[in-house]
Parts: C-alpha cells; sequence; structure tokens
C-alpha cells in the first residue's frame, strides 16, 4: 500500500470509531490480473454497497443480471459485490484500491475525498429516506425532547450524524446535550430494542423494523429535518472516469435502468431487496411503502445539499478544507447516457 493511501485511511480511521469492517473482503488492485496490468483496463468490477432500501437499485441490477449483460460489451467479465455495514468502512476500502464503485451515502466520499481521495459521485442514488426513531415511553414534542437522551446513529462523517447534528444547531439544541453514540444499523435497532439507547436515527428498512416489532416510533423524517437531502449516490474512481468513460457511461445507464425499475415496480423490488439481504419481506414491504425517500438517479439532484454537507463538515473539523462542487462531482457522464436516450 503506498503512503498515500495509508495516510488517507488513516484520517478516515480518525474521523469516525468503526465497529465491523466489510462482511467480505475486497481484493487490492495489487492483485490485478495480468491482461488488467498490460491494459490498464478492468476485467473485474468490485463495487459496494450496504444493507439498506435506499440502494435497492444496485441489488435489481445484481438479480436482474443487468451488470454481467450490459458491461460485458466493455470487457467485464465478471462483477464482484462487498457488502459494508456503513458508508465510512466502504470509503476506506475504495481508499486502499479495493472497490471501483461504490453506493454509498454523498457525506463519506466528501472526508474521504478530502483527505486525497481520487473518486467522484456521478450518479444519485436517492433523497431523504432516513428516521429519528425513539423508545415507546419518550415523549417527543419537538428537537428540545432529546437533550439528556442518549441516540444511536451512524459514525461522524455519515449522512445520518451530519444531517442531525445540523438539525439540532439549527433549532437551537446544543449538540452535547445528548450523548450520540456512533453505531452500525443492527448493533443500533439490539441496543434500542434492550434499552441501552432512548432512540436512533437511521436509514430504511432499520426504522420500519422497530416499529412493526413495536420496540419505538418514528418522531421526525430527515426529510423534515433537511428537505429533499441527499443521501445515497453513486461514486466512481477518478481512475475507471479517466481511463474507462464508456465502462462508467454503461454503470450509469444500468444504475439508471435499476432505478426506473424499482419506482415502476416497488413490490417486486421490495421482493429482490428482502431475498437478497434474508429480511422479513413485510417490514421491506412496510419500509418501502411508509419511508419519506425517493429513488432517483441525477446526481444534479443532490449538488446542493451535497455541498452544503461539505460546508457543515468543515465546520465540524471533519475536513481539513470545505470542498466545492468540482472537487464531489462529475456529472458529465450522466448527461452524456440521458443525452442519448
Amino acid at each position: 500500500m503506498s503512503l498515500n493511501k495509508f495516510i488517507i485511511i488513516a484520517i478516515l480511521a480518525a474521523v469516525a470509531v468503526m465497529s465491523l469492517g466489510c462482511i467480505s473482503s475486497p481484493e487490492k488492485e495489487e492483485n490485478a490480473t495480468s491482461q488488467e496490468k498490460m491494459t490498464g483496463k478492468i476485467s473485474t468490477l468490485r463495487i459496494g454497497y450496504q444493507p439498506s432500501t435506499h440502494q435497492i437499485a444496485e441489488m435489481v441490477a445484481s438479480e436482474k443480471g443487468w451488470w454481467k449483460e450490459e458491461l460485458k460489451p466493455f470487457g467485464i467479465t465478471e462483477v464482484k459485490e462487498f457488502e459494508f455495514p456503513t458508508g465510512v468502512p466502504e470509503m476506506q476500502a475504495m481508499v486502499a484500491g479495493e472497490l471501483d464503485a461504490a453506493y454509498v451515502g454523498t457525506a463519506p466520499p466528501i472526508s474521504a475525498i478530502s483527505a486525497g481521495l481520487p473518486a467522484k459521485i456521478v450518479a444519485a442514488v436517492n433523497i431523504n429516506g432516513s428516521d429519528l426513531v425513539l423508545s415507546p415511553d419518550k415523549n417527543y414534542i419537538g428537537p428540545q425532547s432529546l437533550a439528556g437522551l442518549s441516540v444511536g446513529t451512524f459514525p461522524p462523517g455519515s449522512i445520518q450524524d451530519t444531517v442531525m447534528k445540523k438539525w439540532l444547531k439549527d433549532n437551537g439544541v446544543d449538540v452535547n446535550s445528548i450523548d450520540i453514540k456512533a453505531m452500525d444499523p443492527g448493533p443500533a435497532i439490539s441496543a434500542l430494542s434492550a434499552g441501552a439507547v432512548d432512540g436512533v436515527f437511521l436509514p430504511h428498512p432499520a426504522p420500519s423494523i422497530i416499529e412493526m416489532k413495536g420496540k419505538g416510533k418514528v418522531v421526525v423524517h430527515s426529510g423534515e429535518m433537511w428537505p429533499n437531502h441527499a443521501c445515497c449516490s453513486l461514486v466512481v474512481t477518478d481512475k475507471l472516469i479517466q481511463e474507462q468513460p464508456e465502462l462508467v457511461k454503461a454503470i450509469i445507464k444500468v444504475h439508471i435502468k435499476a432505478t426506473d425499475y424499482i419506482n415502476a415496480h416497488p413490490k417486486e423490488a421490495a421482493e429482490i431487496y428482502a431475498k437478497k439481504t434474508k429480511s422479513n419481506l413485510t417490514e421491506i414491504e412496510h419500509s418501502v411503502q411508509n419511508w419519506d425517500g425517493k429513488w432517483v438517479s441525477d446526481p444534479n439532484l443532490q449538488v446542493s445539499s451535497t455541498v452544503d454537507y461539505a460546508k457543515v463538515d468543515y465546520e465540524m473539523k471533519y475536513t481539513s478544507r470545505e470542498l466545492q462542487e468540482e472537487d464531489l462531482f462529475d456529472t458529465s457522464l450522466y448527461e452524456k447516457v440521458k443525452d442519448a436516450e
């Protein structure tokens, strides 16, 4: 591993306390095939995702065989998928050269890119879609109700951490008056169920799972905290963008196709998610029907709030510099795909 990559990973690790690595271990770039070393073009696409209904597009594309079928003309003979609990370890894997593309919240790439990761957001995945859930015995009348409570959410630098802290600040609530605990979704659900925390702020389907088990009640949607905020996005390495732009366009095209499918067939998409993650279908259908999120593909819909995230992260000292649109986005390939339709 190069010194630069080691430094970036160290910075990312310092931003958040990590409790889990990726569920499966991506291959490092040192393991590239001889053909890839000679041509500079990849034959295996390594893609990261998280087990959230936000990212059903990745699962639909995989289940339908679209990744393999539509990327084959561009030299891709194998697609390897890797599941991560949250965005920070996913970005650590990309920094280490273990991922070519990632379905991830727009906030974790901010920290990674600020620290030197050469990558860009090339498409949107969803907006909104997280909920603040409190224990049934807690009375909620507004943000001030959280003072003195403990709340589990994703690590610092995540979408959930950034959105919640900005919302608290905007409403005059001292962030330090709340015991915010960095947690992955599984442990957070368990902590709320066991009474170890008073509430959680998590992406779907976790809020629906908690509600249907009678362990909590949704009190605020993230879209109420920050209307139409960017959530998940599709991030691709600069190397792939520069060396294989036609492949990246094909990846975006598949993503658009999968997103359109979800919006047209939400029930079937829920079934694909439940099968992929071995989840309770009734809970997933409830999530899809009741979340405040929306599946989208146009990255231009996410630019404004993502740049705002970068400002918030800089103010919270998560990053050493305030990133701008050109640092975070490359919308040109998406626009070329849409122009060709």
